[in-house]
């Protein structure tokens, strides 16, 4: 809504004294707090009306807009200003689990579905996406980097399902994942040293095995030299440098229109004059155009999900098959076996952390319709 930014931050601030004023918290008196804020609102609008200036129209959407600016994200603020824990999931109102070391924690906190639905509303305002009947499900980046993914209750049994997956900024450097034991020191100097001379590395692992993290903290070490145009569904590259360039997707509108690819964005970024094309995730036609950009020079970089690096290759091979008939896995093996340099594959093991447990080094070569690779890194007892 045009305009309303600067009414928001003047009503937010009008809101902050009345609660310093008669020592309402917001976060645990959520109730007063949107009486106040509704107050301060119709204030504004009648003011407006008095000296003949501009009025807002959807009061409902600025409360939600200063509520959020004066309480952050209510009941759910601490866990997510908490720096020990990694993830917040609700299956429920009164079933709030968050992740703390790699270990799963239930806790004790009593919400209510009209509340969810609240919280879910003031993250999704400032990020242009929705969820509702037409789309029950929801990808989102909070303004501190978390992703967010949300399904309603139309597919979910009960309540809604929500999910946080935070920004924690201490695993955003190569050095401290190395101190941490994630990265093996002599791994990290070599990765760091192929991306540097422009070669193209995979990140692959399972689900919370921590690619993105490593993916990050790699490129973030190289932005200061290379112009990185990175591609994602939703951000959370977090890529940090003085000629990065972050791409995201779009959903399609309610009329069918509008929707942003991750095969668009690929074509567009080519267009960046990338040093490097990243694209975060990796895991359908988009493939083929990664694969295109490799073989014509352009050094990449990426995330696959897979069991072991080998497979990795293998399902980059697959991924660009969905791409339409005509696409075939002869043009695409001898492709990826000449531009890939590195796959590096990360797990989570039973205690929580994450570690890099092996690196193979395609030859270039191809036999049976297969990559060829050596092992580069394999660390003990991989299953």
């Amino acid at each position: 809504m045009p305009g309303v930014s600067y009414p928001s931050a003047a009503v937010a601030e009008r809101v902050r004294r009345r609660l310093r004023l008669e020592n309402t918290d917001p976060s645990a008196e959520p109730d007063e707090a949107r009486r106040i804020a509704q107050l301060e609102v119709r204030r504004h609008n009648d003011l407006a009306l008095q000296r003949g200036e501009a009025m807002i129209d959807d009061e409902a959407a600025l409360v939600r807009d200063v509520l959020a600016s004066v309480s952050g994200f209510g009941a759910l603020q601490p866990l997510l200003d908490d720096p020990e824990i990694e993830e917040i999931w609700l299956n429920g109102p009164d079933r709030v689990f968050v992740a703390k070391g790699g270990a799963t924690h239930r806790v004790d906190l009593q919400l209510t579905d009209a509340l969810i639905r609240d919280l879910v509303e003031r993250m999704l305002q400032t990020t242009g996406r929705r969820v509702d009947v037409s789309q029950p499900f929801v990808d989102a980046s909070l303004p501190d980097g978390s992703r967010l993914h949300v399904a309603i209750a139309d597919v979910v049994r009960g309540s809604w399902a929500v999910n946080i997956r935070k920004f924690l900024t201490r695993h955003r450097t190569i050095e401290a994942l190395v101190a941490q034991g994630s990265v093996p020191s002599q791994v990290a100097d070599l990765l760091l040293a192929g991306l540097r001379a422009g070669r193209s590395i995979i990140v692959s692992g399972a689900t919370h095995a921590g690619k993105t993290t490593l993916l990050g903290a790699l490129l973030s070490a190289c932005a200061a030299d290379q112009r990185i145009i990175t591609v994602e569904e939703t951000f959370e590259l977090a890529v940090d440098g003085p000629d990065v360039v972050a791409l995201q997707g779009r959903q399609a509108s309610l009329e069918g229109t509008g929707e942003i690819t991750l095969r668009r964005l690929v074509k567009e970024a080519l267009r960046m004059r990338p040093d490097r094309l990243v694209v975060g995730e990796v895991r359908d036609a988009e493939a083929l155009d990664l694969v295109l950009a490799l073989n014509t020079g352009v050094p990449g970089a990426g995330t696959v999900h897979a069991n072991s690096a080998a497979e990795a290759l293998e399902k980059l091979a697959l991924l660009p098959l969905l791409a339409g008939r005509n696409i075939d896995r002869s043009f695409i093996v001898p492709a990826l076996a000449s531009s890939i340099s590195f796959v590096v594959h990360c797990r989570r093991e039973a205690d929580g952390s994450r570690r890099v447990v092996e690196v193979i080094a395609p030859t270039g070569e191809v036999a049976d319709g297969r990559i060829v690779s050596t092992s580069v890194y394999r660390a003990e007892e991989v299953t």
